[in-house]
This record gives C-alpha cells, structure tokens and sequence, in this order.
C-alpha cells in the first residue's frame, strides 16, 4: 500500500475518493503541519512508498508543468552564524536519490514577492513549496521511500496567490494525469 499526501485537500480535487493502492492523508499546509501529520501516520501503518502531490510556485521562469522534486532545503532558516538556508540541526537539503529531478525551496510562508524569489535563486531553489522538505525528511527518518510531484501553480511573484487560487484545479488534474501514468490507476 502507498500513501499519497497533499497538504491540501484543493490540490486533490481531481482524484477519486478512493485511489486502489493508495491510502490517502492531507496534511494541512506548512512545515509544522505537515511532519506531524506525516510522522503520525508512518508510525501507525506500514507503506510501501508515499506519494506526495500538491502545487509550487515557480522561481524560474522556464519550470513549467510538473515536476519530480528530488531534493529540498529550507529558504526561511538560518544557522547561528546568520547564513540563510541553514539549519541549526537539520541538514541544508534533504534529496532523493536515483533519479534526476528538481530542488524546490521550502518555507512556512506563501511566497509572492521578488525579494524572497531572488534569494531562492541564490539557494538554488527551481521551484517553491511549504511542505516538501518536511516530507522527505519525515518519509526518510522513517526509511519509506518517497516521490514528490509538484506542479507549478503560479510565480511566486506579483499576485501569486490569486494566480494560485485560479490554478490550483488545473494542477490536481496535471497531478492525477502524472499519476496514472507512473503507477497505472
């Protein structure tokens, strides 16, 4: 059995209720969140992989579609020493290995502004999320494997969350689309 999580339920809207294979778990949004509920349901049960779908904001132009996140780090950390995307005890990113993929930047903030992208780009941040690194590091300290799809909902610039709002649909359809394709239901 796999368990497929979405921090939101929006960004399920256009899977069936019941998916064969999959038990489904939402989240809710944002780092906390997100480990709590994970780390809560990997202790109660047993799963083979978990699946994780939900939007991004882009902080590259070109990334478009969707994307199979394969390493996290934290944009809205800073160590001791001040410097911005480390952690005072977990590590800088957390990746996936054995297949190439996209680094997606997480934070507990809705991610809108030019300033806060510029300094994802400088992170080397592709995409935007507020889950992503919270997932692979609860899935990982619990030694599931784990897939992250993350389609792009908006720009994370001007606006955002309106273009969010508006896409989030177009998304969950672009997210069930991928996973038919990867897992055949």
């Amino acid at each position: 059995m796999k368990l497929l999580v979405a921090a939101l339920d929006s960004e399920l809207v256009a899977f069936p209720d019941e998916l064969p294979g999959f038990v489904r778990l939402v989240t809710g949004p944002g780092k906390l969140q997100a480990t709590y509920a994970l780390t809560r349901a990997l202790d109660r049960d047993a799963y083979d992989e978990v699946v994780v779908v939900g939007t991004a904001g882009s902080v590259d132009p070109t990334a478009v579609g969707v994307h199979d996140v394969t390493a996290a780090l934290q944009h809205d950390v800073s160590d001791v020493d001040g410097i911005a995307g480390q952690h005072v005890s977990l590590p800088p990113l957390v990746s996936i290995a054995g297949r190439p993929g996209t680094t997606i930047a997480t934070g507990d903030h809705f991610v809108d502004d030019s300033d806060t992208v510029a300094a994802i780009r400088a992170l080397g941040g592709t995409l935007v999320d507020m889950e992503a690194y919270a997932y692979i590091w609860v899935a990982q300290q619990f030694g599931v494997p784990i897939r992250v799809l993350k389609a792009v909902s908006d720009s994370a610039e001007d606006d955002a969350i309106t273009d969010w709002r508006a896409a989030v649909a177009t998304c969950s359809v672009q997210l069930r689309e991928r996973i038919r394709d990867l897992y055949g239901v």
